[in-house]
């Protein structure tokens, strides 16, 4: 185990693989420990925490033994949008904190109350499932709210994943900051393309949009070793109108220069679209002059950046059969805190449901489902 520990604040803190963080007061530690190893007390030792230990929030292992479906939610596990892609969601939180985060991911966020980790056997178990229903060609999307790369046992997973068969394509969404060229080097070995997140190259202006002291050359150092890896590089800018205009135009000439772009499109320019739990900003500029600009830039640069599903290989599937639906009562338990503050994550007929509720984590509740869009499953207590 990867392990490193501390004292902070009255606690003792251990620190496992650079993101689960357990606290644990020090007076309880002290007691512990003269009778048990730390291993036992990591895990059972009692009154402890367990953060994530970016974001400072409750971290809820996703085990199969936890009892917390892999489908349903938006925040962890498994989406299917009925077609051949599949999201594969491992973790939540991020390294950076975003103006325009459509999640509010990150340290200082004011509605996210709760992250999670899947474990990776249980999600590859759950994948071969789904991967087989659906059929050959499938494309295995690792994204989530927040950061991948946070997630411990990547390449594990990524290892794993590439072993099913109907998987032809694994690709990855990034904000590029963890990685170097020692983990390029791992990772391009499974991974067939990098959407990497990067929406300036001037170092002021980066810094305004992540929220962070942004470090411009480590990552398109690392873009520049993606592209020329085994692996395809995607640069995917989001577009703030009044921050970055001027940007948009450079990281195009930044994609074509490296030569982004082998099998896929170099560039997925993203439109900044204010979401009802994202962070809202006071500038946001219509589709038509969005797409208007874009066909300008097609013409000036000589290359595709109106995107379609057609030209990342995707088609409709049929979607995986949903066993609740929309307007259906049932009862469940609820297995763990929902993602946001008053939230509750229920688990019935092996989907997750999440309703907004005061009662606590083992008890049970009556609810009806109210949304069922995409297998994500929202309820409402009766």
């Amino acid at each position: 185990m990867m392990l490193k520990e501390y004292e902070e604040r009255g606690d003792k803190v251990f620190l496992l693989r650079g993101i689960v963080e357990v606290r644990i007061p020090i007076k309880a530690y002290e007691r512990l420990i003269k009778r048990k190893d730390k291993e036992y007390i990591i895990s059972f030792g009692e009154p402890r925490k367990v953060l994530n230990h970016i974001t400072k929030r409750e971290l809820v292992f996703v085990t199969k033994e936890s009892g917390i479906p892999l489908l349903g939610s938006s925040s962890f596990g498994l989406i299917d949008r009925g077609t051949n892609l599949i999201q594969v969601r491992p973790i939540t939180g991020c390294n950076l904190r975003c103006i325009f985060c459509s999640v509010d991911e990150g340290k200082k966020s004011k509605t996210r109350a709760t992250d999670y980790i899947v474990d990776p056997d249980y999600l590859v178990e759950v994948l071969k499932q789904v991967v087989e229903f659906k059929g050959e060609g499938v494309e295995v999307h690792i994204d989530g709210q927040g950061e991948p790369l946070l997630y411990p046992y990547m390449e594990d997973l990524l290892s794993k994943i590439s072993k099913i068969k109907g998987v032809s394509i694994i690709s990855m969404q990034t904000n590029g900051i963890l990685l170097n060229e020692s983990k390029i080097s791992a990772l391009e070995e499974y991974v067939t393309r990098f959407n990497l997140s990067l929406s300036s190259l001037d170092r002021d202006t980066a810094s305004r949009l992540s929220g962070i002291k942004y470090p411009v050359e480590r990552v398109t150092r690392n873009a520049e070793m993606i592209a020329n890896s085994k692996a395809d590089l995607l640069i995917a800018p989001v577009w703030v109108p009044g921050i970055n205009d001027r940007d948009i135009e450079k990281i195009i000439e930044f994609a074509l220069e490296i030569n982004a772009g082998k099998r896929f499109p170099p560039l997925g320019i993203q439109k900044y679209i204010p979401y009802k739990y994202g962070r809202k900003l006071k500038k946001v500029m219509t589709f038509k002059e969005f797409y208007d600009r874009l066909r300008k830039w097609e013409e000036e640069y000589g290359v595709k950046l109106i995107l379609k599903p057609e030209d990342f290989g995707m088609d409709k599937r049929s979607r995986i059969p949903h066993p609740i639906k929309k307007g259906e009562m049932h009862s469940g338990r609820i297995v763990a805190n929902g993602r946001l503050f008053g939230e509750r994550m229920v688990a019935v007929r092996d989907r997750v449901v999440t309703i907004r509720c005061d009662k606590r984590v083992g008890d049970h509740v009556k609810f009806r489902i109210t949304a069922d869009k995409d297998g994500i499953f929202y309820g409402e207590v009766v």
